[in-house]
């Protein structure tokens, strides 16, 4: 379907988080005036607690930077475009082993000035309670994310003809350093990578695990409302989920011990709870994997039982919100496009894909594509051979009846014709989707995509 929008007219975005900032910038970028709504800080949500923008509220890291994986390739593939949520995280970052992780007050202070320093973004505080109409908006991109408010999404639902579909996301605790015990706590990244020292753990031996265990499984937790279902995303299990899955479950997932050696022993402990530095003065620290839906008391009880926690400091404790996304395959077109109304589209997590990294290349996906609407040519698909042709696919192309949000991972790249063992195909798979991104960039967007300003 060829649709040819209104150029006079900005093009509005609702919602400033991730995606909503990286398709303002793109646009911009490329000359195009855009307004972009926020409701925060005059209508907050759950999991938010400031005004700036992209606020990180579940984790602070944007997970493996490293090429050959799934999300590192897809981090270098927006490199390439210009990303600015990249940028920034570059710019915040902490360290973290193998992982970009950034403080996520310096990351979300860099994305408010980035924006505000952009003359073609007129950033709008206020909520917008329904749809704009085609007169006040002849493009709407809706990047309202996983908590879009009550209001916009009755009138979600009204467009749609359904109701949104939802799963429950975690968010894990972070403590203050100085209340740790840091003598029996150690540095160590697993397998040494990053720094070698980017993490602090605490070991556990067997009596350890298996009585924590047993407090997980007896704690009291937050009862769910009667109209929620039960239904948690797999990649951000609450810790008391997984517990209930089985005695060894932790083990191998969030406090699996291999490669963190215990420097007192020089074994490696029964089980290990990891701690990830949350911000650039190492002041806090993220209690990875440890997202919960435990009674704060409970929270409080359980977690101070842990070796070297007795008087832990908690700044936040672990929470649970409603996620809400639409059926991507069902309303979505390659593009993002709404199929019954392509003046608007979608982007960022509502669409489906899971994870910050994700929801920003979603997001610089609808600014690119509809940069080229606007310059008047059709716009170009991403290669399915590259993670963010990937995600397209996941959003447009999956079976609508089983859809689910999905992180960015190799089985969405094409990469049936790569041979060889496996580790040698993701490798050789990242290889060919730089080069088919790099080919993507000249065909598309000449004259060559400038590289992102960020404010210092």
């Amino acid at each position: 379907m060829h649709y040819h929008p209104d150029v006079n007219t900005p093009v509005t975005i609702i919602g400033a988080g991730l995606a909503g900032t990286e398709c303002a910038w793109q646009l911009a970028k490329r000359g195009h005036p855009v307004r972009l709504f926020e409701m925060r800080p005059h209508r907050t949500t759950e999991a938010h607690s400031g005004g700036d923008l992209a606020e990180l509220v579940c984790s602070n890291s944007f997970r493996s930077d490293n090429p050959a994986n799934a999300v590192g390739l897809l981090k270098r593939e927006m490199e390439s475009l210009g990303s600015m949520i990249i940028s920034c995280a570059r710019k915040s970052a902490v360290p973290a082993g193998d992982a970009l992780a950034v403080d996520r007050r310096l990351f979300s202070k860099l994305v408010t000035e980035t924006i505000a320093g952009e003359q073609r973004i007129e950033l709008v505080r206020g909520e917008i309670s329904e749809i704009p109409s085609l007169s006040n908006a002849p493009i709407l991109v809706i990047a309202t994310g996983p908590l879009t408010s009550p209001v916009l999404s009755a009138s979600l639902q009204d467009l749609l003809g359904e109701s949104s579909l939802y799963f429950y996301d975690s968010i894990a605790p972070i403590v203050a350093s100085d209340s740790l015990d840091l003598g029996v706590l150690y540095r160590l990244s697993r397998y040494g990578k990053g720094s070698g020292d980017d993490y602090l753990n605490i070991p556990l031996d067997r009596e350890q695990y298996e009585r924590f265990v047993a407090d997980l499984l007896a704690a009291e937790k937050f009862p769910l409302k009667d109209f929620e279902k039960r239904i948690f995303f797999e990649g951000c299990l609450p810790i008391e989920v997984m517990a209930e899955r089985g005695i060894e479950t932790l083990r191998y997932g969030p406090m699996k011990p291999v490669g963190l050696p215990d420097p007192k022993t020089g074994r490696e402990p029964h089980a290990v709870v990891q701690l990830r530095i949350d911000d650039l003065s190492e002041s806090y620290w993220n209690m990875v994997g440890f997202q919960s839906k435990l009674t704060i008391p409970e929270q409080r009880r359980v977690f101070r039982s842990l070796p070297g926690m007795a008087n832990a400091e908690f700044v936040r404790w672990g929470s649970m919100h409603r996620n809400t996304y639409i059926n991507g395959p069902e309303h979505l077109d390659s593009f993002y496009r709404l199929k019954k109304e392509p003046r608007i589209r979608f982007a960022g997590q509502v669409t489906g894909v899971e994870g910050y990294l994700e929801s920003a290349a979603v997001g610089m996906s609808v600014g690119l594509f509809t940069s080229l609407e606007l310059e008047g040519r059709d716009p170009v698909p991403f290669p399915g051979t590259t993670a963010l042709g990937g995600l397209v696919r996941h959003v447009s192309e999956r079976p609508p009846r089983d859809y689910q949000p999905s992180n960015v991972n190799f089985s969405l790249i094409d990469v049936e014709a790569i041979r060889g063992p496996k580790n040698q195909r993701r490798e050789r798979a990242a290889e060919r989707a730089l080069v088919e991104i790099a080919a993507w960039r000249e065909r598309a967007l000449m004259p060559e995509t400038p590289s992102p300003v960020i404010v210092s």
